[in-house]
């Protein structure tokens, strides 16, 4: 099987170009503004005072770029196991959007001179009291445990298409929780931007993932692991 999804979609479906498209605005929309919430201007002066190491910024930077990694993950396993080109192209397109994105966050990590990793509970910075009680890999809310990934690589066809989807469904709902919330927390407008554009974009899929489901005759929820 290639590595790119199918040349040209089957008649009735639309190709879902624009995640790819919306992470490529992405990356000329806050690349530059990237320089200044890092706290050095394009002269290379000092501007605006990096993030804490505690702060939502950098919180939401690790957690997100960890949540985006396994959102890659997926897609690249599912991309080997089918030749549907509707759920190729959803594929192809998350790991796209999701690779950019992730890029940018552990960029501006690297730019605020923190570390990419915390001993700190994952999603603390959010200060909500989140229980959630990390196990089997999946260390935050919407994450498919180390079994739910295996078991995705064993299927193949219509098997592997369902449990992507209601995986990557969970995986959504998590990630537009996480991103909302340091909506509502953000000091840096550039990483606030990338935030929103998080809720809106997934939640769109969220809407077409569902009706991908629903055309298989699936519904949305994942096996007990």
């Amino acid at each position: 099987m290639d590595d790119t999804p199918d040349a040209a979609p089957r008649p009735g479906r639309k190709r879902l170009w624009w995640p790819a498209a919306l992470a490529a605005a992405l990356a000329l929309a806050l690349g530059v503004p990237a320089l200044v919430a890092s706290g050095t201007s394009a002269s290379g002066s000092s501007s605006i005072a990096a993030p804490a190491d505690d702060s939502p910024e950098a919180g939401f930077a690790r957690d997100m770029a960890t949540h985006h990694q396994q959102a890659v993950d997926l897609s690249f396993i599912v991309r080997d196991r089918t030749g549907d080109a509707s759920v190729r192209t959803l594929a192809f397109d998350i790991i796209n959007t999701q690779a950019n994105q992730r890029g940018m966050m552990m960029g501006w990590l690297d730019q605020w001179g923190l570390p990419q990793h915390a001993a700190a509970k994952p999603m603390a910075w959010m200060k909500m009291g989140h229980d959630y009680a990390a196990h089997d890999g999946s260390l935050m809310p919407g994450m498919a445990t180390n079994t739910q990934l295996a078991k995705l690589g064993s299927l193949s066809g219509r098997d592997a298409e369902v449990l992507y989807l209601q995986l990557m469904l969970e995986h959504h709902k998590g990630g537009v929780e996480m991103a909302q919330g340091y909506v509502d927390l953000a000091k840096n407008e550039t990483e606030k931007r990338l935030a929103q554009s998080m809720v809106v974009g997934q939640t769109s899929e969220i809407q077409l993932i569902t009706d991908m489901l629903t055309e298989r005759g699936a519904t949305p929820g994942v096996p007990a692991s």
